[in-house]
């Protein structure tokens, strides 16, 4: 997925062959998914005739200035691409389109060909991407509501750990949140919290200002390094994650340590417990009850991931929601206060549908001595009892329906 050294590659191919140049001729694809808000011909339109005069680039969204607007804006997505035939520009996995290929690609979305003969193609294999005619893209949304600019608009060390110190979600999900820092994605935000040391669902609010220092240089130096060699990972240093991180669990390692995988702000995440180690009391609350992470609406997804990760190792089982669901209606409150109870009970299923309280004792006598508690014993007598008058009240009822049908036979 193209992120901020990607995309500024792109931007800096079009600077570096483009500008002053006359757009004779553009195609755009009939493509409404990605075309976003604009008809095929009044694209083409706008953009024939014009000479562009710069390339600018906000987090991971670029746009292309004409000598008068509107503006063809490229939010990238999963796998969008700028080709610029006969020049080398960085291609990454899901989004190259082979030298062999047809061009333009069959992938092309908004192809140009200028006054020199130059031409360059905007493709979306995967078709996430988002291409709009703006009068103004930087004024308005998408781009008008990102955050500072990771590489332009670097945030001061204070300025880091202030805006850190209010954020109590995983510092993985809120690197990603393009309207706090834009240009992070999920393998810079992997690779600069491993150079960093800090656990991806550590909470934001709880790393240190040493922390926060090493999260500041790990951020300024892995972005830079990675846009001085046009985002050709290649050439990134063989000590970096990003070699191994999509490798299969158990043949992934970095510098001889293991690479683990977890799920932190919706995205699969490499780390490296050995070196990144949770701390402090916050995380650990929010393992157990991970439903009251966040209220804020955009992170809900993040924080039920952060929490999912946390506390399943504690269960030890991933079907631990699905088996509570089975468990008799007077016990489920306590599901949320003693998640050990819950995998105590559920070990011994074929107890569970008994016809009299009796074994329901006995099944609640053998949950607690997993999880030494004498409340058990009153819940199963409880269902007991309940069960008993419930029989009365059934025999009752056919007493009384069997009476007027002996009435009704005579």
């Amino acid at each position: 997925m193209p992120e901020l050294p990607e995309v500024e590659a792109a931007r800096r191919a079009i600077a570096e062959n483009c500008i002053g140049k006359k757009i004779i001729r553009s195609v755009v694809a009939d493509d409404a998914k990605v075309i976003d808000g604009v008809s095929r011909a009044d694209f083409e339109a706008s953009l024939t005739g014009k000479t562009i005069v710069g390339a600018h680039r906000k987090g991971k969204n670029m746009w292309i200035e004409l000598d008068s607007p509107p503006f063809p804006s490229f939010q990238f997505g999963m796998a969008g691409a700028i080709y610029v035939k006969g020049v080398a520009v960085t291609k990454y996995k899901g989004s190259a389109v082979s030298d062999t290929d047809e061009w333009p690609s069959k992938y092309s979305k908004v192809f140009i060909e200028l006054d020199d003969g130059l031409e360059l193609s905007f493709t979306d294999k995967r078709r996430f991407a988002k291409v709009r005619l703006l009068k103004n893209p930087a004024t308005v949304a998408p781009i008008s509501e990102l955050g500072p600019d990771a590489l332009l608009e670097p945030m001061a060390e204070d300025e880091l750990f202030k805006a850190l110190s209010k954020k109590k979600i995983a510092i993985k999900a809120l690197l990603l949140d393009q309207s706090f820092i834009s240009g992070v994605g999920n393998w810079i935000a992997d690779e600069v919290l491993y150079q960093a040391k800090i656990h991806p669902l550590q909470s934001a609010a709880t790393i240190p200002k040493e922390g926060c220092a090493a999260l500041h240089k790990s951020l300024k130096e892995v972005i830079k390094q990675a846009v001085e060699v046009g985002a050709d990972s290649s050439q990134y240093p063989s000590n970096w994650i990003f070699h191994s991180r999509e490798k299969k669990p158990g043949k992934a390692f970095v510098d001889g340590k293991t690479i683990d995988f977890i799920n932190a702000g919706g995205r699969t995440t490499a780390y490296v417990p050995e070196l990144q180690k949770l701390t402090g009391d916050q995380p650990v609350k929010a393992a157990v009850k991970p439903q009251k992470k966040s209220s804020n609406k955009k992170n809900n997804d993040e924080a039920e991931s952060e929490g999912d990760e946390i506390a399943k190792p504690k269960g030890g089982k991933k079907t631990t929601q699905s088996r509570a669901k089975k468990a008799p209606a007077k016990r489920k409150p306590d599901t949320s206060d003693d998640n050990d109870d819950d995998d105590g009970d559920e070990k011994k299923p074929a107890t569970k549908k008994t016809s009299k309280g009796g074994n329901k004792k006995s099944t609640a006598r053998k949950s607690s001595k997993e999880s030494e508690s004498d409340e058990d014993d009153g819940d199963g007598d409880g269902d007991g009892d309940e069960d008993e008058v419930k029989g009365k009240e059934e025999v009752a009822k056919k007493v009384q329906t069997g009476r007027p049908t002996r009435k009704r036979a005579k």
